[in-house]
This record gives C-alpha cells, sequence and structure tokens, in this order.
C-alpha cells in the first residue's frame, strides 16, 4: 500500500483526506497551492511501480486523460515540473451515480434518461478519439449539478493501436461483474459496443431498481448473460415505455454485431422514442427459460473456461509476487 498520509505534501498539492482506494492506487483530495483550486490526487501503491504492466497500465491513464477533453470527462491537470508518479484530475462536484441508486433503488424515467444520454454523449466522444473506457459503472460516474455526468477513471481504458494489457489481477473484474459484456467473458478484449452494453446495463439499473442479470456470486452473474436473457423491463415496472424497453434490448444485445455500434445511436432513440420501433421479441415471452439446455451446456462451459482462465491468471500474478 502507498505510505501517504493525510496532510502530506507532493509537490505543490497538499492532500487532505482519501477517498477511494483499490488494488493499484489510492486517491486523495487536496489543494493545488498554485491555484488554491481542489483536486483528486491518485497516487500509486509502492509495489506497482516494480511492476512493469501495471505501471504502465497507470502511465497510460495519464496520456489517455491527456489527449481527452470534452464537458462529460474528468479534466487531467498536466504538470511538466512534476517530480513523482501521479496523478492529478480536476476536483469534480456531485455524487457517484453508485450512491444515488443505493439511496434511491430507481430513478424517475425522467432522471434516468438525462443520466443516460450525458453518459452516451461522453462515450460517443472517447470513441471517436479511438478509446474505449472498458469499466464503465456507477461508480466511475460523477452526477453533478442539473444531472450533469462527468466520466471518470481511465485505468483499464485502451487505445486503438496500443498494445494490448492483460488484467494483471482477477480483482480488477470482479467488481465490474454485472457490467462487463458477453464478449469480454468470453476472453476479447472489447471495443466501443463494450461499453454500450455496460452503458446499456446502467440504464436498466437506473429503471427498475437491479441490474439485469443478478446472480449469489461472480460466476453467476458472468455466465447468466451468456445463457440468460434480462427480465422485460415492463415485467418490473410497467409504466416503462415499449420504446423504451426496445431500446435497452438493443442495447443489451448479447451479440455486439446486434447492438448499437455507436453511442449516438443510443443517444438519438433515447431522445426520439416516438420513432422507435419495438420489434416482436422472442425473448420477451420465454426469458424465464433461458436458453434451451441443448444449447445452454457448451456456452457455460466456454464461460467457466474463461474465467478458469482469469483465476489462473490471478495465481500466476500471486506466484511471482508472493
Amino acid at each position: 500500500m502507498t505510505t501517504v498520509l493525510s496532510g502530506n505534501q507532493i509537490d505543490h498539492y497538499v492532500l487532505e483526506n482519501l477517498i477511494a482506494t483499490n488494488t493499484t492506487a489510492s486517491t486523495y483530495r487536496g489543494t493545488d497551492l498554485r491555484t488554491g483550486r481542489q483536486v483528486a490526487v491518485k497516487i500509486p501503491h509502492l509495489e506497482i511501480e516494480g511492476d512493469p504492466l501495471l505501471y504502465e497500465r497507470f502511465q497510460r491513464e495519464q496520456e489517455i486523460g491527456r489527449q481527452l477533453n470534452h464537458p462529460s470527462l474528468v479534466k487531467f491537470v498536466t504538470d511538466e515540473t512534476r517530480n513523482g508518479v501521479y496523478l492529478v484530475t480536476e476536483w469534480v462536484e456531485g455524487q457517484p451515480l453508485r450512491r444515488i441508486l443505493s439511496e434511491q433503488g430507481k430513478l424517475p424515467p425522467e432522471r434516468a434518461l438525462r443520466i443516460a444520454t450525458g453518459i452516451c454523449d461522453a462515450l460517443d466522444y472517447i470513441h471517436s478519439q479511438g478509446v474505449v473506457h472498458r469499466d464503465l459503472k456507477p461508480e466511475n460516474i460523477m452526477v453533478g449539478a442539473d444531472d450533469h455526468v462527468t466520466l471518470m477513471d481511465f485505468g483499464v481504458a485502451s487505445v486503438a493501436g496500443a498494445r494490448r494489457l492483460t488484467f494483471g489481477k482477477l480483482a480488477q473484474i470482479i467488481g465490474t461483474a454485472d457490467y462487463i459484456s458477453p464478449e469480454q467473458v468470453n476472453g476479447k478484449r472489447g471495443d466501443a459496443r463494450s461499453d454500450i452494453y455496460a452503458a446499456g446495463v446502467i440504464l436498466y439499473e437506473m429503471l427498475v431498481g437491479t441490474a439485469p442479470f443478478p446472480g449469489d456470486n461472480l460466476f453467476a452473474i458472468m455466465n447468466s448473460r451468456l445463457i440468460n436473457h434480462p427480465i422485460p423491463p415492463r415485467e418490473i415496472d410497467p409504466g416503462i415505455s415499449v420504446e423504451l424497453q426496445e431500446i435497452l434490448y438493443r442495447a443489451l444485445e448479447r451479440d455486439p454485431k446486434n447492438r448499437y455500434a455507436r453511442a449516438h445511436e443510443f443517444s438519438w432513440d433515447l431522445q426520439h422514442q416516438d420513432r422507435v420501433g419495438a420489434a416482436d421479441r422472442p425473448e420477451l415471452q420465454n426469458w424465464r427459460q433461458g436458453r434451451a439446455p441443448w444449447t445452454r451446456a457448451p456456452l457455460m462451459y466456454g464461460a467457466l473456461a474463461a474465467i478458469s482462465m482469469l483465476a489462473f491468471t490471478l495465481l500466476f500474478y500471486v506466484a511471482r509476487h508472493g
């Protein structure tokens, strides 16, 4: 773990309090002594600097953050005089979407649509820059005044043409099991459509109060999206329109080629529901049964194989660093 304590100073940043920590870094609220502005300072744990893979991932987050500039993305502070290895971003006022959902359970449709549209707009921009977030979830979405959305945390994002960095720890996937796309469960890298899938899961959760594929554990949650269909939102809340339900199904298509190809298409449908035709989907009737038993087994075995590979990666990491 990092040895930095609240109240310490790094260059011209004073750290005030710890606000988040995970397997790779700790984030502090701080003050930039040059401007007096509040900032967030993300400091990698000491062991990260000795791990080339995780250190490169940390460096890539900084590079991605510097190249992006959009009102719905957290802004990185560029400082050429910085002596240490750490990231600095603007301080974003608001609440994490996760906290809002935890407190309210579900949101009124109008608010859910505002937030979802903001998410889509941010995704459309980063995708146009060749960036895929890959870890979109309510914890990484800040909701501010008038439901303005700010996308945070590009720690596992990918850039078109960059070398592939695989997950160093299974823990980095555990926290995102509800939002990971079927193709990522199957071991594929994922692309912009994977982010769109995650945005669809988040919208579903905002509207009905639960994720579309609940489960008792990580494996059940990840496997369910490969063999089952989500509970139709209107079964949970009949107040959800037929058109909005159809939009959700388009975002949550199991096969990425059937999904929205671009985030702005998702956003456009959300804002023009009267022009969305609802398909007569078989999954609206057979969602209780999921896939037929004869097709379920190979998919389940494939999912278990992929998950076993992730577990093997974790064991290898522990053996190498233990």
